[in-house]
């Protein structure tokens, strides 16, 4: 089953400073339809102010992965972490027993960002922070590991039975993922348009995929898409 989710139909917040679409019901917008996809709790599509951002607030038992499409997010925490994550690169909180971040936009322009949340295999824990590159040409006609708790090496840590993947896939190219048994996948198309398995996705639409052991993706037009794997 490949379900396309198309832009248009997530949820949308507009406070201003930042505006928001949600994949999955969160804070005003519910859907009992999109609870979230296995793990998979939250996917927000996210667009930050220039000199704005989240203020100090605190998380727990939650895996944060920060996806940056453009500009870049500062990040600092209760664990005296500070960092500036940029377009390309990825951060991941594991929020554990309980950590107090912010997370502001300190660039000239507007920041865009996917930041996705997925439930963790177990509760508890100390909590971290980290960050790292991911440069777009390494992941050019196939997918790479971002973050992930199976054991994936070079990819971030996270404490969930899941992968986070990104790939980019030019015009006329192919590209495919084994997605194994009883796993849920769930894929955001960052930039550009493909199509999967006959479906086509424009920019920032969605797919919410199951019972498939192979995934196919070919590019209509240059695409950068994430997908996250999990149980």
């Amino acid at each position: 089953m490949i379900e396309r989710r198309p832009f248009a139909s997530f949820g949308a917040a507009d406070h201003g400073w930042l505006k928001a679409r949600h994949h999955f019901s969160f804070a005003d917008y519910v859907d009992r339809d999109r609870m979230g996809w296995g793990a998979l709790r939250v996917w927000n599509d996210d667009e930050i102010a220039p000199g704005t951002g989240f203020p100090t607030h605190p998380h727990s038992d939650m895996e944060i992965i920060t996806y940056v499409r453009e500009g870049a997010i500062t990040h600092r925490d209760s664990l005296g972490n500070v960092g500036r994550t940029q377009a390309g690169d990825v951060q991941v909180m594991s929020a554990g027993s309980g950590v107090a971040h912010s997370e502001f936009n300190l660039e000239e322009g507007v920041t865009r960002l996917f930041q996705i949340w997925i439930r963790p295999t177990a509760r508890g824990g100390a909590p971290s922070w980290a960050a790292k590159p991911f440069p777009k040409g390494e992941r050019s006609g196939r997918f790479v590991v971002l973050a992930s708790g199976l054991g994936d090496a070079d990819a971030l840590p996270i404490r969930a039975d899941a992968r986070v993947l990104g790939a980019t896939v030019k015009a006329g190219e192919r590209v495919s993922y084994v997605l194994g048994p009883g796993r849920h996948a769930y894929l955001a198309l960052a930039s550009g348009k493909m199509e999967i398995d006959g479906q086509i996705l424009e920019a920032r639409d969605g797919a919410a995929i199951e019972g498939v052991e192979t995934i196919e993706f070919v590019g209509i037009e240059d695409a950068e898409t994430v997908l996250v794997d999990a149980a």
